[in-house]
């Protein structure tokens, strides 16, 4: 899932990879009710892949419709519209997405969907608009948006919009899904989470530090998680991505991947993926 500076068109495949959040801690709560967030997000070489072909009538369509999701509230549709009426951009697009991330997997599907619809999008409809811009439009649909628009390996700050991009070492990732989806307000909204997390200078932040504090909610709420998790620990530490329910560990090469992917047990779905020094789509906006 590399560009090779390749010349996107309308022809295109556009990525949208997945993200693991390497650590996430819960720093505090907003007025409003947001909670404040310390993270580091990494991309995967793995991921959905996008297709676009323009229309005249300005139409947004989603060719590939989500079971149980309305179309009119599906991201990437969302994205292209707050686009258009971002630059009142005449022409329309119809949009097809072939899945390859679970909804509600905490590995940034839908968010990352959007994000390659706002940068596919700029380009196609020669909009120009600056990478800043398409963060600030990514923000309205989701905090996990801004991220991929940015292009970068970043630690993140405040509701996920505060990002400082981190240079990370080659590591590949064993990644299991377990078959459920967790719904992120659930885990958020859960009294017992742990909220008190203290923050840390973000230049401070070394591979290795820190957990998931939505891991314990999710765990209880969901055992089918924690069953995946000690069975991925029998090989590396593991730990959850987001508010789950994926579940992913680190190795130094493709081999001891493969080597803990053999191990699982056949019933559990799972797959390995290297991780990216940048976002794909990275060329695509300044």
């Amino acid at each position: 899932m590399t560009s090779n500076h390749q010349a996107w068109d309308w022809h295109s495949i556009y990525p949208a990879p997945a993200k693991l959040n390497l650590f996430l801690h819960v720093v505090g709560r907003r007025a409003d009710g947001y909670h404040l967030l310390q993270t580091v997000f990494r991309f995967l070489g793995h991921g959905d892949r996008l297709r676009f072909s323009p229309r005249a009538d300005g139409l947004v369509r989603l060719a590939t419709p989500l079971a149980g999701v309305a179309p009119d509230q599906e991201l990437s549709v969302r994205a292209a519209r707050l686009l258009q009426a971002e630059t009142h951009c005449p022409t329309g697009v119809n949009i097809s997405i072939e899945k390859h991330l679970p909804l509600g997997g905490g590995l940034g599907g839908g968010s990352s969907d959007a994000a390659t619809v706002l940068l596919a999008l700029n380009h196609l409809w020669k909009l120009h608009l600056p990478r800043r811009h398409l963060q600030e439009i990514g923000l309205a649909l989701g905090a996990d948006v801004p991220v991929f628009v940015f292009g970068r390996n970043a630690f993140a700050e405040g509701i996920g919009e505060t990002l400082l991009a981190v240079e990370l070492p080659p590591r590949w990732y064993v990644v299991l899904e377990p078959p459920l989806q967790v719904p992120t307000a659930a885990i958020f909204g859960a009294p017992e989470l742990k909220r008190d997390s203290l923050a840390i200078n973000p230049l401070s932040w070394r591979p290795g530090f820190g957990g998931n504090d939505l891991e314990a909610v999710a765990c209880a709420r969901f055992p089918a998680i924690a069953e995946y998790l000690a069975a991925l620990s029998m090989s590396a530490p593991a730990r959850m991505s987001g508010s789950g329910a994926c579940v992913f560990a680190e190795f130094a090469s493709r081999e001891q991947a493969e080597n803990s992917l053999r191990q699982l047990p056949g019933t559990m779905r799972g797959w390995l993926a290297t991780g990216l020094d940048r976002h794909p789509l990275c060329e695509l906006a300044s």
